[in-house]
């Protein structure tokens, strides 16, 4: 489902609460460096030919009309978050986005948390790592502990290496969240196997994210013959690092 405007919702999230949008990609296509098999917004190849991206004073603006009127409305806000179409670092004007959405956040909603859903593929880039160090919640993903495996879930751009992004990950020094998508295929692989397990919890234990978010497919997926996990199985497959002093948050069907 494409996102029609730059600032959108509230919505209900699972792992956020009340969550206000923002999608700083086009609001009539996609835009992603990833091109996930489960993603609710569809494939890449089938986004629309709108290929605009807000500019920072479009984004502050629509952002301050909307806050103004959720205020006056007496409408609660837990999270002000950059998802929608695609990857949010990917817009250009990123860092200088997300100064004016803390400044926004503070003079409106004090109370709220600042939170960007990121593919964590351009954490690299100390422009893009500063912006994120501003927010309460950089939510940065990694789905598989290999690069071959990536490959069949996320289907990243050319260059994509899970050893680089943990690398760059490590200089949060654990002050992020780490969110994984948990999911099984009648392809073959399998998110809880041991082989994808076990070297996805030494991811966890290199970089002690202060979050683990752990969740699985609640929407239609671009691919078939995908499978979500229930509560309980997830629950039972991150028990180790819930016993070692992991917080975690599981989501499961």
């Amino acid at each position: 489902m494409l996102r029609e405007e730059t600032v959108f919702g509230p919505i209900h999230s699972r792992r956020l609460g009340s969550s206000l949008g923002i999608n700083l990609l086009p609001t009539k296509g996609k835009l992603c460096n990833f091109d996930c098999i489960y993603c609710e917004c569809g494939w890449n190849k089938d986004g629309r030919d709108d290929k605009t991206l807000p500019s920072a004073a479009k984004v502050r603006s629509d952002l301050e009309d909307k806050l103004t009127q959720l205020l006056l409305d007496g409408t609660r806000i837990d999270s002000i978050t950059f998802s929608g179409d695609g990857e949010p670092t990917l817009n250009p004007e990123f860092p200088r986005i997300i100064e004016d959405t803390v400044h926004l956040r503070d003079a409106f909603y004090p109370g709220a948390k600042v939170s960007v859903l990121s593919n964590a593929t351009r954490v690299h880039i100390p422009a893009v790592f500063e912006a994120l160090r501003k927010v309460d919640n950089p939510i940065m993903k990694i789905d598989a502990p290999t690069n071959e495996l990536a490959a069949m879930i996320n289907r990243p751009a050319p260059g994509y290496d899970v050893g680089k992004v943990v690398e760059a990950l490590a200089r949060f020094e654990g002050d992020f969240v780490l969110q994984t998508m948990f999911l099984r295929s009648e392809s073959g692989f399998d998110s809880g196997a041991p082989e994808v397990l076990g070297p996805w919890m030494e991811i966890v234990r290199a970089l002690r994210p202060r979050e683990v978010m752990v969740y699985t497919i609640d929407r239609p997926t671009p691919a078939s013959g995908l499978t979500a996990f229930s509560q309980k199985e997830l629950q039972a497959l991150v028990q180790p690092l819930v016993e070692q002093g992991f917080n975690l948050q599981v989501r499961g069907k």
